[in-house]
């Protein structure tokens, strides 16, 4: 759990629910910095990307949205009639998502998802929440985790972005220096910054189509289809191997 000092990302999300317009700043380890507008957490739906409105149409049943933000996703696939239950570890990002209408958010981390949560048939990690597994080892491992916890018929909704898709030489040095110290190139250590709030340090993976097949190859879960956006950006459909067969 986050404490309040350390919560940037959801200060930004609560401020824009208020009506302000903050800029989030991106730094990363290695001395980078990025901004980006804030208000992109609550977008409605006719302003998402359009592989995100595409491949929201496969989730069903029960679903865990990990990572949950302001619950931009959450809230539209509750409009639609699924029950969604929404975590995140801020305390302050699971309070606007109850603010915007979010019946059931909840404090939590990936590591903390048990069967006694119950059983889901749909894992929500758009926003490039897969990044959220943060690194080839520790995917692995927690995509294992969510075995336990899924039908049958489960799927993996896993918005990503590749990291060789640019020419930005700042970029290109960072995959370098990845590299170098033996991790993928897409495995970034990041935090945020806004106004006199600073999130910890923390890991995010990003990967190619073939890294990801990589990734999450002996996990129990497979790739069905890849769907392509603008630029870097994709969405991978994953499901239990054994459906993949058959």
């Amino acid at each position: 759990m986050l404490r309040d000092s350390q919560d940037a990302h959801s200060h930004i999300m609560y401020d824009c629910l208020k009506g302000s317009a903050p800029f989030e700043i991106v730094e990363r380890d290695a001395g980078y910095y990025d901004a980006s507008d804030g208000r992109v957490y609550l977008s409605a739906y006719d302003q998402w990307p359009r592989i995100q409105k595409e491949t929201t149409k496969h989730a069903h049943g029960r679903v865990l949205d990990m990572g949950c933000g302001a619950g931009r996703h959450s809230i539209y696939l509750q409009n639609m009639g699924l029950e969604v239950v929404g975590i995140d570890i801020s305390p302050l990002a699971v309070e606007t998502c109850k603010l915007r209408g979010l019946r059931d958010a909840r404090v939590m981390s990936i590591e903390e998802v048990t069967p006694q949560l119950g059983t889901f048939d749909t894992f929500l990690m758009l926003g490039n929440n897969f990044g959220l597994l943060r690194s080839r080892a520790s995917a692995r491992r927690l995509l294992r985790r969510l075995l336990a916890v899924t039908s049958e018929k489960g799927i993996i909704i896993a918005e990503s972005m590749d990291p060789h898709k640019t020419e930005n030489p700042d970029h290109l040095a960072y995959h370098k220096r990845n590299e170098r110290r033996g991790r993928m190139p897409g495995h970034v250590r990041i935090r945020m910054r806004y106004r006199k709030y600073v999130n910890p340090w923390f890991d995010c993976l990003f990967a190619s189509n073939d890294e990801m097949r990589e990734v999450i190859q002996g996990s129990g879960w497979e790739i069905c289809q890849f769907v392509e956006g603008q630029g870097p950006a994709y969405v991978a459909l994953i499901t239990k191997a054994q459906m993949v067969r058959k």
